[in-house]
């Protein structure tokens, strides 16, 4: 699972790299945006998603929260999907077919270990979003990570490890499409290349940087 990852990039480098996907008046999340080591659950998180057919950057909530639920405060606030049951779940399934997004991450935890690139660089692991609107026209937006099974390097620390979109195909990974689409994004629920990642003690990343906050209701 995915249960703690870092996005600790200064907020100067983070906006060089996301250029591509910026739009000249898409500047809110910049104003909420704070170098975290560590990301818990609950906590607002960065995502890029599309909508009304533009790729847009906003800050949700990290636990899903579905559009159809009734009462926000009952049940579970799932932060994690399983890629093989997403078509499935009743949770994800709506999710997975017009809401996914990708969340930019500098490295994630497990057992007492920072995973991430060897070259240090950002890589935007696989989620999906909704939006729950309350019936005084309260609104929240939440998502979770898309995990799938742990390749080698891995595996002896857990499991499942979060989805990884490559380089090149966000706007594949965001376009809504059809069940066809879907078809063919299954090869990118995969793991991911061993090679790619370096295992590091987590203590040396562990240094909380407070964020500012935010309303999101």
């Amino acid at each position: 699972m995915c249960g703690r990852f870092s996005l600790a990039s200064p907020a100067g480098q983070l906006t060089m790299w996301l250029q591509p996907w910026l739009c000249s008046d898409d500047n809110d999340w910049l104003a909420h945006y704070a170098p975290r080591s560590i990301i818990h659950p609950q906590e607002p998180v960065l995502i890029l998603r599309r909508e009304h057919g533009q790729n847009r950057l906003a800050h949700v909530l990290w636990g899903l929260l579905p559009g159809w639920v009734k009462d926000p405060c009952q049940g579970p606030r799932p932060i994690n999907a399983r890629a093989e049951t997403l078509a499935e779940k009743a949770s994800f399934r709506g999710a997975w077919r017009h809401h996914r997004c990708l969340l930019p991450s500098s490295g994630f935890y497990e057992k007492g270990h920072f995973i991430h690139h060897k070259s240090g660089d950002i890589f935007w692991m696989a989620g999906l979003w909704d939006r729950w609107i309350g019936a005084d026209g309260s609104e929240v937006d939440s998502c979770c990570v898309i995990t799938t099974q742990a390749n080698a390097f891995i595996q002896p620390l857990h499991n499942r490890m979060p989805v990884i979109i490559p380089d090149g195909l966000e706007d594949a990974w965001l376009e809504p499409g059809d069940q066809a689409h879907r078809q063919a994004l299954q090869p990118l629920l995969e793991p991911s290349a061993l090679e790619s990642w370096q295992c590091t003690p987590a203590e040396k990343h562990s240094s909380q940087t407070p964020f500012q906050q935010m309303s999101l209701l």
